[in-house]
């Protein structure tokens, strides 16, 4: 019994001699702060992220406020068959927004990561489509088919880039702040885009008028067919030029998120539960409550914008009569947006994100009013461009900030869930590209009923007053529907904060598991 003694007290020995260095050196772990050192991203990582959002709003932007216009004037389509333009190739890319969802949160892990190849190899087909969206076919049968095809092709590949790109928010940092920081730089930067889309679209546009000028000989009517023929073609070359910037600037944005940005591979314990189905995905995703009203709320309040946005142009020049200074208008309003996203990035840190959400939305309610109840004056417009744009900041920085805490609450009530990111914001972008393109079918339909005629500089009184109701009371009406919904929305800042704590203790103990697991 002696010797069974000793020889156990020698094997313990030893085991100690053997195992205790390697315990020592498991836990040596770093401490919290070090390791969420290692998830700050540095200026140059943000801004290299933010610019590459840049392209989905220069190019929406550019659509949003000069595409209907486009359609009816330049490419003299028939109100009916813009409107099935329109509202077709926003539903086609809605459909496809969580089809490009599903596929990338199936995708496998490469070299350069899950989402950038998504990124990469959509770029060269999308800068093509868009460049042949503004380009009159030298046809007049199947000219809407031209358009339809080109425009739900790049919605698609833009889809694409875009849903990737969202979904990229959560695989640049864990750490909570970071991604919020991330975020507010991204939204500069994309209001920034809307200001470069309105800005390059406008002024080449601008300058430019398919409107006839008159004759100084009454008589003479060959003068006005000839100029009225040169000024739609320079017309038809501005939209051309215009879109041909928009495609290189779109290029070196992808260049910079790609060279700028290193995606990380998703933290947290792997299972081996398999990868979700389609159907069980958006189960999943839209049985999630605070997600389901998130998106409702927003969905009521983009509506709102974009029937805004899509008829403002339309508005100033037909409504107000400012033909020649709508350009302008619309630049001053992306500009003020632009100026005001710090600010609400301050006020949502402050006062927390609900409350930045009826502020932002509200803001804008009473210049809506005031734009369409006055006398039209040039310089009451540009001041009301200015307000607007504060609205506008609110619009573009609350939804993209509150998303990923969507998806973190997700987390915490989910864990054996991975994957799924992709699906949440591509669901997102589906309910508010269904709502743009609600929007503008809904538009163009009711200035086909109001009696627009393609064409022509001076429309029917009824066009006006059809723009009016588009531009002010009926966005107010969703706009006040979507924040009673944002009411019900469940996460405040104080379930924020306790989600957040959550998974940075989920990811501590993920990190000394994975240290525990390397070292043996």
């Amino acid at each position: 019994m002696a010797r069974g003694e000793g020889a156990e007290q020698y094997t313990a020995t030893l085991l100690a001699t053997t195992v205790k260095p390697m315990k020592t050196e498991i836990k040596v772990v770093k401490p919290k702060e070090q390791r969420r050192d290692t998830q700050k991203l540095s200026v140059w990582r943000k801004l290299c992220y933010a610019i590459g959002g840049a392209p989905y709003q220069i190019t929406g932007s550019a659509l949003g406020f000069f595409l209907q216009m486009y359609l009816l004037d330049v490419a003299r389509l028939d109100p009916s068959h813009a409107s099935i333009i329109l509202f077709a190739g926003r539903a086609w890319d809605a459909i496809t927004d969580p089809t490009v969802g599903f596929l990338v949160s199936r995708s496998k892990w490469t070299s350069i990561g899950r989402m950038m190849p998504w990124i990469l190899c959509s770029t060269p087909f999308a800068v093509l489509t868009y460049l042949l969206i503004w380009y009159v076919p030298p046809f007049e049968e199947g000219k809407v088919i031209w358009y339809l095809v080109f425009y739900c092709l790049f919605q698609s590949m833009l889809t694409c880039f875009h849903v990737p790109y969202s979904a990229l928010t959560m695989f640049i940092s864990s750490d909570q702040k970071e991604r919020d920081s991330a975020t507010a730089y991204r939204m500069t930067v994309e209001v920034l885009g809307t200001v470069l889309g309105t800005a390059i679209q406008g002024q080449i546009v601008g300058r430019v008028s398919s409107c006839p000028t008159e004759p100084e000989n009454p008589n003479s009517t060959n003068i006005t067919v000839n100029t009225t023929i040169v000024s739609l073609e320079d017309t038809k070359r501005a939209y051309l030029l215009a879109s041909g910037v928009i495609c290189i600037i779109y290029v070196v944005c992808a260049a910079v998120l790609f060279l700028g940005v290193k995606e990380q591979k998703e933290s947290g314990c792997k299972t081996s539960t398999p990868p979700l189905t389609f159907c069980q995905g958006l189960w999943v995703i839209m049985s999630h409550g605070p997600y389901v009203k998130l998106v409702i709320g927003f969905l009521f309040t983009s509506l709102g914008f974009m029937l805004l946005e899509g008829n403002f142009a339309l508005f100033i020049t037909h409504a107000l009569g400012h033909r020649k200074d709508f350009q302008n208008i619309l630049l001053v309003i992306m500009v003020s947006g632009t100026l005001t996203i710090p600010w609400w990035q301050w006020f949502l840190t402050r006062f927390g994100k609900k409350t930045a959400t009826y502020c932002g939305m509200l803001w804008a309610v009473p210049f809506m009013i005031l734009i369409v109840s006055i006398q039209s004056h040039l310089v009451i417009s540009y001041l009301v461009s200015v307000a607007a744009g504060v609205s506008v900041a609110a619009a573009f920085l609350l939804p993209w900030s509150m998303l990923p805490d969507v998806v973190d609450d997700f987390k915490v009530q989910n864990p054996d869930v991975h994957g799924h990111e992709a699906l949440f914001y591509s669901f997102y972008v589906f309910f508010i590209k269904f709502a743009s393109g609600l929007s503008l079918g809904i538009s163009t339909l009711s200035l086909k009923f109001a009696g627009y005629e393609t064409g022509k500089c001076s429309q029917p009184e009824a066009v006006s007053l059809t723009l009016k109701v588009l531009v002010s009371p009926v966005p107010i009406v969703l706009i006040v529907v979507g924040l009673l919904v944002i009411m019900t929305y469940p996460i405040n800042e104080e379930r924020r904060k306790g989600n957040r704590k959550l998974l940075e203790d989920l990811l501590d103990s993920d990190s000394e598991t994975s240290e525990l697991g390397s070292s043996v």
